[in-house]
């Protein structure tokens, strides 16, 4: 009886040389336990955060829904425990994972296997379904697989590293190898995104998930795009500046140009084997970086390079072998036309198929036998600020405020204040808008300027009444009559001028005229007061003081106007027409 081993391999051969008819894409990779397990995990997690939870999920819920999975697709008896409640949506999860990422898992290539495999080969299948349950659950013991072609890590009892940083470098190692095989491969971005440091975190990494979201691409084409478009797109096709991956341009540069470098050498070189040394000695150049020799991740890169070298030569030589019909010296067959890029290079095919059996062999490794190591978040310090966890990268970094939530009661209190309506600005309705009641507080220079009624200093006792004779009061009458009838002189027009100026200096907030007479028997000088109209007062003041009507009146001084009686001299200190309340307020006002 064969070994599992060599079994398990020959119907990944099968697949691998058939898979043209059931798949779209020849660079299909594959799954192993250990990463179909951590796909598990995503895909559980992302169903969490789906019904209202955090990105997290339970180890012990991890490996109920594990062994579901393995006995539903293996189409097994189910185990004695009931199953998830959201246990169909972590299916479609996980298989939406698989397709989004052009890969698929151990069990699917056994239910593909059957149609694949040839007319005249053995009817029974190589591998039952039930060793498979057992080599994926972890249950199979290693004494069954010694025999087996699979390459297994050597037990030296003086082993430089531990077995932990040997297993994640190894890992980074085929991650690469895997992304010049699938560039759709969300999770082989994951792991060699920051490693080594690039300074492209949590943060960096949740950017490019939603531009690969909003745009409905892999990670990888999302990462490559922009970079493309900062390098020769120009003004018209640059991203913009709000871009969230113009934080990182640095290191996505740095990763792009690092894996466009890989790509050069896959394509310059045709020999498989000296192609696939050049490509692992990139990657490890890259990792020992800056390390000393004692470093434990310097010893597992030169490990595990020294493994890889020679798995790829030994690969070659057999591909190179059954190519020339056993030793035959017949040349293999052109390939088919419709066969030429499609989904494969053209330049580096033979590598590329190299290194499509040696990741094959890696998705046959033993799996892990210690699941918390695996999926839990503490891994080996790879990149110099934190391990490769690919739960922690999916999981988007929580936005710190500063401060402890408020409490409930306070949220709401502060949320009704602002869908309170704002009051608003009060404006003047109309032009009498002075005169009514002020509700708001006025503006500084308006208080200043116009104080309200409140602030003007009431009087006491009434202001004393004008008492005239007669005699004055006519002769006032006539001479204010003789005034308006008779053709004025030059003399006159001078003393009628200085007259409307002197009734035009009236104070800004002065109310009904008032006129103050020193009694009966005093006839002398006093002065008359007179107020015109508006239109004659701004033509008589824009005639002698050169156009300066907004002159404020109480840099105008007052001029005495006696006026002159036939053998009489009496001045009067009447107006000449009585104001009305709050005329003089709203005189001011206007005039500014």
């Amino acid at each position: 009886m064969e070994a599992l081993g060599d079994r398990l391999k020959l119907m990944l051969k099968t697949f691998r040389r058939e898979c043209h008819r059931v798949l779209q894409s020849e660079r299909t990779t594959v799954h192993g336990a250990d990463g179909m397990l951590m796909v598990l995990q995503l895909a559980m997690a992302e169903v969490n955060k789906q019904h209202g939870g955090e990105f997290k999920v339970a180890l012990s819920d991890v490996l109920m829904a594990w062994k579901h999975l393995l006995l539903g697709k293996l189409h097994l008896p189910p185990p004695n425990f009931a199953r998830l409640e959201n246990y169909d949506l972590i299916l479609e999860a996980y298989e939406s994972f698989l397709k989004r990422s052009n890969t698929v898992d151990l069990v699917d290539i056994l239910s593909m296997y059957k149609q694949l495999r040839p007319a005249d080969s053995d009817p029974e299948e190589p591998v039952s379904p039930i060793l498979l349950f057992e080599f994926l659950s972890g249950n199979m013991e290693v004494a069954e697989l010694a025999d087996s072609s699979v390459p297994a890590t050597p037990s030296s009892k003086g082993r430089p590293c531990s077995s932990q940083v040997k297993i994640a470098v190894r890992r980074v190692f085929c991650s690469y190898l895997n992304l010049l095989v699938n560039t759709k491969n969300d999770m082989a971005l994951a792991l060699t995104l920051d490693v080594p440091s690039r300074t492209l975190g949590r943060q960096a990494f949740t950017d490019i998930k939603h531009a690969a979201h909003n745009n409905n691409t892999s990670l990888f084409l999302a990462v490559t795009s922009f970079v493309r478009a900062i390098q020769l797109g120009g003004k018209g096709y640059a991203p913009a500046e709000s871009d969230p991956l113009r934080k990182h341009v640095k290191g996505l540069s740095d990763y792009v140009q690092f894996l466009d470098n890989l790509e050069e050498i896959l394509g310059e070189i045709p020999d498989p084997s000296v192609c696939g040394a050049r490509l692992v000695t990139a990657i490890r150049a890259v990792l020992v970086k800056g390390r000393s020799s004692g470093d434990a991740l310097y010893a597992a890169a030169e490990e595990t390079t020294k493994e890889l070298k020679e798995r790829i030569c030994q690969i070659h030589q057999i591909q190179k072998q059954t190519a020339n019909g056993s030793g035959t010296g017949i040349s293999p067959a052109r390939p088919k036309p419709y066969a030429v890029n499609h989904a494969t290079a053209y330049g580096g095919r033979d590598t590329v198929k190299v290194l499509m059996a040696l990741l094959d062999e890696e998705a046959l490794i033993l799996p892990c036998q210690n699941k918390a190591d695996l999926l839990s978040e503490e891994q080996p310090v790879l990149s110099g600020a934190e391990g490769t966890c690919v739960l922690t990268l999916f999981r988007s970094p929580e936005v710190s405020t500063g401060c402890s939530p408020e409490p409930l009661r306070n949220r709401v209190q502060s949320r009704l204040d602002l869908l309170k309506p704002k009051a608003r600005d009060r404006v003047i309705q109309s032009q009498f808008a002075c005169t009514y009641k002020e509700e708001e507080e006025l503006p500084l220079n308006r208080v200043l300027e116009f104080p309200s009624t409140s602030q003007v200093p009431t009087c006491v006792q009434p202001a004393p009444k004008l008492k005239t004779t007669p005699a004055a009061d006519e002769e006032c009458s006539s001479g204010v009559k003789d005034r308006a009838t008779a053709k004025p002189t030059s003399e006159c027009q001078n003393e009628e001028q200085s007259g409307i100026q002197q009734g035009a200096a009236l104070k800004p907030r002065s109310g009904n005229a008032q006129t103050r007479g020193a009694g009966p028997g005093s006839r002398q000088k006093t002065g008359i007061q007179m107020q015109s109209k508006g239109n004659k007062r701004k033509q008589v003041d824009s005639d002698q003081h050169g156009g300066s009507e907004n002159q404020s009146p109480e840099r105008k001084r007052p001029t005495r106007v006696s006026v002159k009686m036939p053998g009489k001299n009496v001045s009067k200190a009447s107006s000449k027409k009585k104001l009305i309340a709050g005329q003089g307020k709203l005189t001011s006002f206007f005039r500014v």
